[in-house]
């Protein structure tokens, strides 16, 4: 959200004759070390998100905003919000702590699976570097490797057993981009089929959970110098309806609808990315 929502925003929707668009806020609740307050800005925040977006035009939804450092008022705080239907999904940011997988966190994925909301896991967060090797120097060292959290965030929640734990779990990468998926999803399968006996709680192929309960944003979209090659990594990703549009706007390198989706892409794919497959992750008409 931008600071002026009757503006900005509206002519976004506007401009663009959109059904519903999906609000990802990206402050990092779960950085502010005064557990107490920062539970207090996640539901300050969240009801700022209703008075003065989703009251304002009908077509927007929200993401529910929680402090994941404390699992167990965030679960509280996605009950409570949960009870607007138009709320549409639970917000972390990608870079935190500790990786979601991790057993801290089950209160936060009890909760949205009780209420019946997908996970979005967003670009952001301030909680230690991204990187195995410590902290870079510069910022497009920061921007271009923040995949690597994703990257972790998808190991961690598979490995963990989430999806076991809580099967109707859904997840949105959303900003990670997806073109590192393939090679993540053969490396990991082929190290499970050595170390399964380390999770004998997965009841089948890594890739397949991943296939199964994950789904990614189109922005960024990392475009081959030859198009056919995006063809070939989503072939490789193994689903037609695996991407979602989303803009970024209203940030620098933010995509446009009608410059984001490569035309090489067939009409069945494209108008499940504009639409379709976003219909299906997210319940736009819950009650």
């Amino acid at each position: 959200p931008g600071s002026d929502p009757d503006f900005a925003a509206r002519q976004l929707l506007d401009s663009w004759n959109i059904a519903f668009g999906v609000l990802n806020p990206i402050y990092a609740f779960s950085s502010v070390h005064n557990l107490d307050f920062s539970n207090a800005l996640a539901r300050a925040f969240n009801e700022w998100t209703v008075s003065e977006w989703l009251d304002r035009d009908p077509r927007w939804r929200g993401s529910i905003v929680v402090n994941a450092s404390d699992p167990a008022a965030a679960a509280d705080e996605i009950r409570r919000a949960a009870r607007d239907p138009r709320f549409v999904q639970v917000m972390l940011l990608v870079r935190a702590p500790a990786p979601y997988g991790r057993r801290q966190y089950r209160p936060i994925f009890a909760a949205s699976s009780d209420v019946g909301l997908p996970i979005g896991i967003h670009f952001g967060g301030w909680d230690g570097p991204i990187t195995a090797a410590g902290w870079p120097s510069y910022y497009i060292e920061d921007h271009t490797g923040m995949s690597q959290a994703f990257q972790a965030q998808v190991l961690s929640l598979v490995a963990e057993g989430v999806f076991e734990a809580f099967p109707s779990t859904r997840v949105g990468l959303i900003e990670g981009g997806f073109a590192w998926l393939p090679a993540v999803m053969w490396r990991f399968d082929k190290n499970y089929k050595g170390l399964r006996d380390e999770v004998p709680w997965l009841k089948k192929l890594p890739s397949d959970y991943i296939r199964e309960h994950f789904r990614a944003t189109t922005q960024p979209m990392e475009e081959p110098e030859d198009p056919r090659h995006l063809l070939q990594i989503l072939d490789m990703i193994g689903r037609d309806d695996f991407l979602m549009f989303a803009t970024d706007y209203p940030h620098w390198d933010f995509d446009a609808p009608d410059r984001a989706v490569p035309s090489i892409l067939p009409e069945k794919i494209r108008s499940g990315i504009m639409s379709e497959n976003a219909a299906a992750f997210y319940d736009f008409g819950r009650t």
